[in-house]
C-alpha cells in the first residue's frame, strides 16, 4: 500500500503552487521581505565576478534565482579553487559571498516561495503579453499590407480616371490646358465639316416640309436653320441673321486666360445725353450674350416741363435715335463679335441647328416605324393623294436618311463637343477642368506616398516580431526549465514521488 502511494504522482496547478506551498507549510507567509534583503546582496555580489562565458550568460537579461545561485557556487568551485585554506575552507570573498546568498535562500524555502512565484509569474503574465505583442506585430504587418494595396489600388484607379476623362476630351494629358486650348483652335474646322455635312440633309429636310404640308396644311417654313445650312454651309450669323453675306469678318479675340469683366464700365455711351438730368431720361438696357444693345427711351408726364425731352415736332434740334438690331452698331457689311462667328460657334444659332435636327430624327424616327406597321391598302388609301416625295419612299431609305442625321446630331451632342463648346464660351472653364483633372493626380500622388509610409511602418512591425520572436523563445526555455527544477525539488520533499505543475503552456 505505502509502495502504491510513494509512485502516485502529486498534480498541482501553476496558478496555485505559492498558496499550496504555504498551505503545507514549506513556506511562510513573510517570505517576500526576506527576498528583498537576498536581491540586494545579489546586485552587490555580481558586480564582481570572473571571467567566465556562462556566468556571463546566466547573469545576462534573465532574472537570477536561486538555481542560477547553485551554478555560479558550482562554477566558482572551479575558478576560486586554489582560495582554500588548509582546512578546506574558501578565502575568496566571491565565494563567501554566492555561499552566504545561497543560505539565506534556503532558510524556510524562501528559493522556492520565489521560483514559484516567478513561475505562475511567467505563466500568467510575462509570456502571454509577450506573445500579445507578438501576435500584434504579426497583425500589424497583415493590415499594413493590406492597406498598402488598397493605397496602390486606389492610386492606380485614379489615374485610369484622370487618363480616362482625358481620352473623353480627346487629349493625353500631358498639358492638360495647352491641349484643350489646342482642341478648341481646331473646333472651327470640325464644325465646317458638319457644315458642309449638312448639304446632304436635302431630301430629308423635303420630306420633311412635304409631309407637313400634306398632313397638316402647314404653311409656315419648316426647318429654317438646317434648311440655310444645306444651302449655305457653317456660314456666319451675320449672314444668317441679315441674309447678306458679309465683306469684312472680325472675329472676336479671345485670350487663353480672358477673366469674365462684364461690367458696366465697358458700354460706350458716346455724346448721348450730354446735359440732360439722368434723372429724367430713362434708359433700359438689356444685354444677351453680350451682344443685344437695344436702348428704351420712354417719355413719362414729367418729361414735358423744362429741362426734360420734347417729343413733338416743334424742338428746332431734336436729337435723332437709331434704334439697331443686335450685331448692327457697326458699318454695314460688317460682321463684328458675335455676328463674326459661325452659325454652330454662336451658342444661339447652334441650339436652333441641334434642335432641329432633333425633330427632323423624331419625325424619321416615328415615319420607319409607320412604315413598318403600314399594311398596303392602307398605305395606298391614306397617300394615294400625297406628293411623289412621300409615295416615292421606301422603309430602308427612310432609315438610311435616319441614319445621316443621327450621325451629325451625335457628333455635335457628344461629350467632347459638350466640354468644347464650354472652353469655347468660357476660357476658364480650362481652369477649372485642368484643376478637378489636376486634383486626380494630386490623390494619386498622395496615395502613393501613403503607401510608402504603410511599407516603412510594415519594416517596422516586421524588425518588432524579429525583436519579440527572440524573448518569447527564450522565455518558453527558462519557464520550462524553471519548471522542471521545482518539480524536482518538491518531489524531494516527499520521497521522489513524481511532481507534475499543471497549467505551464508557453
Amino acid at each position: 500500500m505505502e509502495q502504491n502511494i510513494q509512485n502516485l504522482p502529486i498534480d498541482i496547478q501553476t496558478s496555485k503552487l505559492l498558496d499550496w506551498l504555504v498551505d503545507r507549510r514549506h513556506c511562510n507567509l513573510k517570505w517576500q521581505s526576506e527576498v528583498t534583503v537576498i536581491r540586494e546582496k545579489i546586485n552587490a555580489a555580481i558586480q564582481d565576478m570572473p571571467e567566465n562565458e556562462e556566468i556571463k550568460k546566466l547573469l545576462s537579461g534573465s532574472y537570477i534565482h536561486y538555481f542560477h545561485c547553485l551554478r555560479i557556487v558550482e562554477i566558482l568551485r572551479g575558478t576560486e579553487a586554489s582560495s582554500k585554506n588548509i582546512f578546506g575552507r574558501y578565502s575568496s570573498q566571491r565565494m563567501k559571498d554566492w555561499q552566504e546568498i545561497v543560505s539565506l535562500y534556503e532558510v524556510d524555502n524562501i528559493y522556492l516561495a520565489e521560483t514559484a512565484s516567478l513561475l505562475s509569474r511567467n505563466v500568467s503574465y510575462e509570456g502571454p503579453a509577450l506573445r500579445k505583442q507578438l501576435a500584434k506585430a504579426q497583425q500589424l504587418q497583415q493590415e499594413l499590407s493590406r492597406r498598402e494595396g488598397e493605397c496602390q489600388s486606389s492610386a492606380s484607379d485614379l489615374r485610369g480616371r484622370y487618363y480616362a476623362a482625358c481620352k473623353q476630351y480627346g487629349i493625353t494629358g500631358e498639358n492638360v490646358p495647352r491641349e484643350l486650348q489646342a482642341l478648341v483652335k481646331d473646333l472651327p474646322a470640325f464644325l465646317d465639316e458638319v457644315g458642309m455635312d449638312a448639304a446632304k440633309l436635302e431630301e430629308q429636310i423635303k420630306l420633311y416640309t412635304a409631309f407637313t404640308n400634306f398632313v397638316c396644311e402647314w404653311s409656315e417654313p419648316v426647318l429654317p436653320m438646317l434648311t440655310f445650312a444645306q444651302k449655305r454651309g457653317n456660314a456666319t450669323f451675320y449672314e444668317w441673321r441679315t441674309g447678306k453675306v458679309p465683306t469684312v469678318v472680325e472675329r472676336p479675340f479671345v485670350e487663353e486666360a480672358a477673366a469674365e469683366t462684364a461690367t458696366d464700365d465697358t458700354i460706350d455711351w458716346g455724346d448721348f445725353g450730354k446735359g440732360a438730368d439722368p434723372q429724367v431720361v430713362n434708359s433700359g438696357i438689356t444685354v444677351e450674350d453680350g451682344i443685344d444693345w437695344g436702348i428704351s427711351l420712354e417719355p413719362s408726364s414729367e418729361d414735358t416741363g423744362a429741362g426734360g425731352i420734347d417729343w413733338g415736332d416743334s424742338e428746332p434740334a431734336p436729337i435723332e435715335i437709331e434704334i439697331v438690331d443686335a450685331g448692327t452698331d457697326c458699318p454695314e457689311g460688317v460682321a463684328r463679335g458675335e455676328d463674326a462667328l459661325s452659325i454652330l460657334e454662336n451658342s444661339e444659332s447652334r441650339s436652333q441647328f441641334i434642335d432641329e435636327l432633333t425633330e427632323l430624327e423624331v419625325f424619321l424616327t416615328q415615319r420607319v416605324t409607320e412604315m413598318g406597321e403600314e399594311g398596303d391598302v392602307v398605305a395606298m388609301s391614306q397617300f394615294q393623294l400625297a406628293p411623289s416625295v412621300i409615295q416615292g419612299q421606301s422603309r430602308e431609305h427612310v432609315r438610311e436618311m435616319l441614319s445621316e442625321v443621327q450621325d451629325l446630331l451625335g457628333r455635335l451632342t457628344s461629350l467632347r463637343m459638350q466640354h468644347l463648346f464650354m472652353i469655347q464660351a468660357s476660357p476658364r472653364y480650362v481652369e477649372r477642368v485642368s484643376e478637378v483633372l489636376r486634383q486626380k493626380l494630386k490623390q494619386a500622388d498622395i496615395l502613393v506616398l501613403k503607401a510608402a509610409t504603410m511599407v516603412e511602418k510594415r519594416k517596422e512591425a516586421l524588425e518588432e516580431q524579429s525583436r519579440l520572436e527572440p524573448r518569447v523563445d527564450l522565455m518558453a526555455v527558462c519557464t520550462r526549465e524553471l519548471q522542471k527544477q521545482i518539480e524536482a525539488d518538491i518531489s524531494k520533499k516527499y520521497h521522489k514521488r513524481p511532481v507534475n505543475l499543471m497549467g505551464v503552456n508557453i
